[in-house]
């Protein structure tokens, strides 16, 4: 699996009793590690079994030898591209009663020279018949059309492609038809709708019509398979053979950091060489991995014994072909 994340960043894990603006804290304990939802891609994909993949992004002149040291250290392959600047930090506060806040650095901005030095690295790199995984937030300088323009590099060397992105670089790359798509709930309805909220509400009785419908819009507009996630309410699945709802295991939440990333490192690798034929049982690895990792303090730390043990607490229900939307 190739995992492209244009945006890399160091994650700054701060614990503290509580966060309090305007107030002078004391942390209990703080961590950095390499971040990125890339980075996280790579590691849940690693502690579920997969070997040999790669990570593509931009390592800024400051601090980008750091980043990679960081990187090597934890087993990640790290094909570097040249950049300006420093890498973007982004700081996580974790506090006694599980609210998690964050607070994302703006990245380095990229020239078009640079963005095709990416593209070029990609291009040399991409092996037969891989996974191409496209994820997290495009730097300053890039177009929205970056993710489409590698879905459309992944296809014409015969690869799966894999879109996990912020709603306008993954509306852009839905008219190339990338293999699977993971939004949550409020990325899709943002897209769809251009509703604004930034956390998705849980406590409704219609999440799962909304995820559905969701899902089924998505894949209207060009996603081979479009999820839908909704927390711990579950997920929906839309395919040209119909659409699904999974309920959600019961984890034990320590930091929902890198969940959704951690989905895709337990999918995505079931695509690779034409492998992705049984779509329920790829949301189920999924949603299966992403459970795991909320259970970790690193983002996309995972226990593949927590994986199988978490798998079998899904549920999956087929949806009445009236959910589609027309």
């Amino acid at each position: 699996m190739l995992v492209v994340t244009p945006n890399l960043c160091f994650d700054v894990t701060v614990r503290l009793p509580a966060l309090v603006p305007g107030a002078v804290l004391r942390a209990t304990r703080t961590t950095t590690s390499a971040g990125g939802k890339g980075v996280n891609v790579v590691r849940s994909s690693r502690a579920t079994g997969t070997t040999g993949t790669r990570l593509v992004g931009f390592l800024p002149q400051n601090d980008g030898a750091r980043l990679s040291d960081l990187l090597r250290r934890e087993g990640t392959e790290i094909l570097g591209v040249d950049a300006d600047g420093d890498v973007r930090v982004a700081t996580i506060f974790l506090e006694l009663d599980g609210r998690t806040t964050v607070v994302n650095g703006r990245g380095p901005e990229i020239t078009a020279r640079q963005w095709q030095a990416l593209l070029d690295t990609v291009a040399a790199s991409l092996r037969s018949g891989e996974t191409l995984v496209c994820s997290g937030s495009l730097p300053p300088g890039v177009a929205a059309d970056g993710y489409a323009q590698l879905v459309t590099l992944a296809h014409e060397r015969g690869c799966p492609a894999v879109v996990d992105a912020a709603p306008a670089p993954l509306e852009a790359a839905l008219a190339q038809r990338p293999d699977l798509i993971s939004p949550n709930l409020s990325e899709a309805e943002g897209l769809l709708d251009g509703s604004t909220s930034e956390q998705v509400d849980e406590t409704g009785d219609d999440i799962a019509e909304r995820a559905v419908r969701a899902a089924n819009e998505l894949h209207r507009r060009g996603a081979v398979r479009a999820v839908v996630t909704a927390g711990s309410s579950g997920a929906a699945l839309a395919t040209a053979d119909g659409t699904w709802w999974f309920t959600s295991p019961r984890a034990v939440v320590v930091s929902p950091i890198g969940a959704g990333d951690s989905f895709v490192g337990g999918a995505a690798p079931l695509l690779e060489n034409g492998n992705g034929s049984d779509d329920v049982a790829l949301v189920v690895r999924g949603m299966a991995t992403a459970s795991a990792s909320c259970e970790q303090e690193l983002a996309g730390g995972v226990d593949p014994v927590r994986v199988a043990q978490l798998a079998a607490q899904i549920t999956v229900t087929a949806q009445q072909p009236s959910a589609v939307l027309r």
